[in-house]
């Protein structure tokens, strides 16, 4: 009956250690690997329960149930190598011959054994019961574990070979087959000798819980890697992404905030209106004077630097404001805080300096300032149409004063 405790045992222990699994996950939305590695256990699990089976037939000498379980038994054995070579594959993802040859071996096992069970019922090949109920072994349970031997041992050499040679996840993958591969291969091999003894479950049982072992640290570390990888993967794409967005809303030449990101303001500065939670705010337009003289008298180049000249000037005032170019020689900034405070001296600061530019042949810019007035301005276009007004103004003084 001890055979059958075995049994009851490594079954227990394949369940608990496998616990999540077996319950836990969904099987729908597991991957590839996982459902693989779930056939293999339930191939195991089943191999369990015919020999849970046979032990308690064998203790009470219930032949024919014997003659049946064991059958199974030996049909059960072929599915576990069938179910094993199949998550092998899947689990060390290879694309070579191994990979190849293992599916086929796995394939062709499974069926010349089943075949050779369905024999077994008219002709006894595999074993057989007497009248007083002992088991025979014959030829072909010898050439069944023999097979079963060289496989792993054909397996195992390779996986050992690979994992010599590689690193990271997949010499662990490897490394982790070959195990189980050595320790199935050992007890099958005492198998030979010892029918009567539960050896092949038992290398089922420590095999499945070093598999269990290497699988999980492997996972964790492959999560790890992998965590970091995407990690890296997303810096990288914001360190895009944020050089994407200042080519967007920033003007290349100048510096100055774009269009679009100008855009982007205006459109926040409305529904801010709208709604009534505007506070304090003023708008300077700026219009930069002779750029296209100095374009027709001094080429292209002269007249962005000439742009960049303005700009500078405009932000050396207005430097606690956002500064945008809305045009070829215009800019505008919104003022906030301490610049709307300072908004007249400000103005007046940007104009005398301007006017000192006029003796040195310095850069010209017209500017117009403007503010909000609430209960009037139902929108931020009229608080920029009014600065624009103000601007041209100014820009026909600077020309009547240069006429």
């Amino acid at each position: 009956m001890y055979y059958a405790l075995v049994g009851i045992l490594s079954l227990l222990v394949l369940v608990i250690t496998n616990y999540d699994v077996f319950f836990v996950r969904k099987k729908d939305g597991a991957g590839a690997v996982q459902k693989y590695y779930l056939r293999f256990l339930l191939s195991v699990s089943l191999y369990y329960v015919t020999d849970i089976l046979w032990g308690a037939f064998e203790a009470f000498s219930l032949t024919l149930p014997l003659f049946i379980v064991t059958e199974v038994y030996f049909v059960s054995m072929a599915l576990g190598v069938l179910a094993w070579t199949q998550y092998v594959v899947a689990y060390l993802q290879e694309r070579n011959r191994f990979r190849k040859n293992l599916s086929m071996i796995g394939l062709l096992f499974f069926a010349g054994v089943s075949l050779l069970a369905f024999l077994n019922l008219f002709l006894p090949v595999i074993f057989r019961f007497d009248h007083e109920g002992v088991y025979h072994a014959y030829p072909a349970r010898d050439i069944i574990l023999l097979i079963q031997v060289l496989l792993l041992l054909w397996t195992s050499a390779y996986t050992l070979h690979v994992s010599t040679g590689t690193q990271g996840a997949r010499k662990n993958r490897h490394f982790a087959i070959a195990v189980f591969g050595l320790v199935m291969l050992v007890f099958i091999a005492v198998q030979f000798f010892q029918p009567y003894l539960p050896l092949y479950g038992i290398g089922y049982l420590l095999g499945c819980c070093l598999l269990r072992a290497f699988v999980v640290e492997n996972e964790k570390e492959e999560y790890r890697q992998n965590l970091e990888t995407a990690l890296e993967r997303e810096k990288k794409e914001l360190e895009e992404l944020s050089t994407a967005w200042k080519l967007a809303y920033t003007d290349a030449m100048t510096g100055a905030g774009s269009r679009l990101a100008f855009a982007e303001a205006e459109d926040h500065l409305e529904r801010a209106i709208s709604e009534g939670t505007v506070g304090h705010l003023a708008v300077v337009v700026f219009d930069v004077n002779g750029l296209k003289q100095i374009n027709d008298r001094e080429g292209h180049e002269a007249g962005d630097r000439y742009i960049i000249s303005a700009f500078s000037l405009i932000t050396d005032i207005f430097r606690h404001s956002p500064v945008f170019r809305v045009g070829g020689d215009e800019f505008a900034a919104i003022l906030r805080e301490g610049d709307y405070e300072q908004r007249r001296e400000l103005l007046e600061l940007f104009n005398r300096r301007v006017d000192e530019n006029r003796a040195s042949k310095g850069v010209m810019v017209a500017a117009g300032c403007s503010e909000y007035r609430p209960g009037e301005d139902g929108s931020f276009r009229h608080i920029f149409a009014r600065a624009d007004d103000l601007m041209y103004s100014r820009k026909k003084e600077m020309k009547q004063r240069k006429d």
